[in-house]
């Protein structure tokens, strides 16, 4: 796993001022076959049913695609990671963060396909995320995590709210 380490290493031009995608290569996965790349990408433009396909594979509920696009075209920063094999390319993850573009960034939606899970992908993401958040000269990262996902997140660095103020929520009835 040595590219892992070079992953984090140089700097990138901040994510938010950047119209062109930029793909970055985070490294190889070797099955018996061939070899798969993984690459990450900060392109807005994805085929939404890729992405519903991918969040159905780990069991999350649908969303009506209209929103999900607004959604998408409203993030601050959006991150996806693709496996190519050949010429085929498949989106393996996917995240975004909002933000009020100056101290505050909340990620959102946070997901590996299952195929991709346990292998450090999350923890790549993840990181490339905070990168490009801190390259934005945000300084607070926020996200709300699943109780079953609490350790994973812990162990990149996020913690609960020290000062144990709990968050609040309004739900339309």
């Amino acid at each position: 796993m040595g590219f892992w380490k070079s992953l984090f290493s140089g700097t990138d031009a901040p994510a938010a001022s950047k119209a062109a995608p930029m793909d970055r290569y985070v490294g190889d996965e070797t099955d018996d076959r061939t070899t798969n790349r993984i690459f990450f990408s900060t392109e807005r433009d994805l085929d939404l049913y890729e992405l519903e396909e991918l969040c159905d594979a780990v069991g999350w509920s649908r969303r009506p695609l209209r929103k999900v696009k607004k959604a998408i075209q409203h993030s601050f920063l959006v991150v996806t990671m693709w496996e190519q094999r050949g010429a085929q390319r498949r989106l393996i993850g996917f995240s975004r963060a909002t933000s009020d573009h100056a101290f505050n960034a909340t990620i959102w939606d946070v997901v590996i396909h299952p195929d991709f899970q346990g292998k450090g992908m999350g923890k790549a993401l993840m990181k490339y995320m905070i990168k490009k958040l801190r390259g934005e000269d945000i300084s607070n990262i926020t996200l709300f995590a699943d109780p079953q996902v609490v350790n994973f997140y812990r162990n990149l660095g996020f913690m609960s709210d020290p000062e144990g103020i709990k968050g609040m929520f309004w739900y339309p009835d």
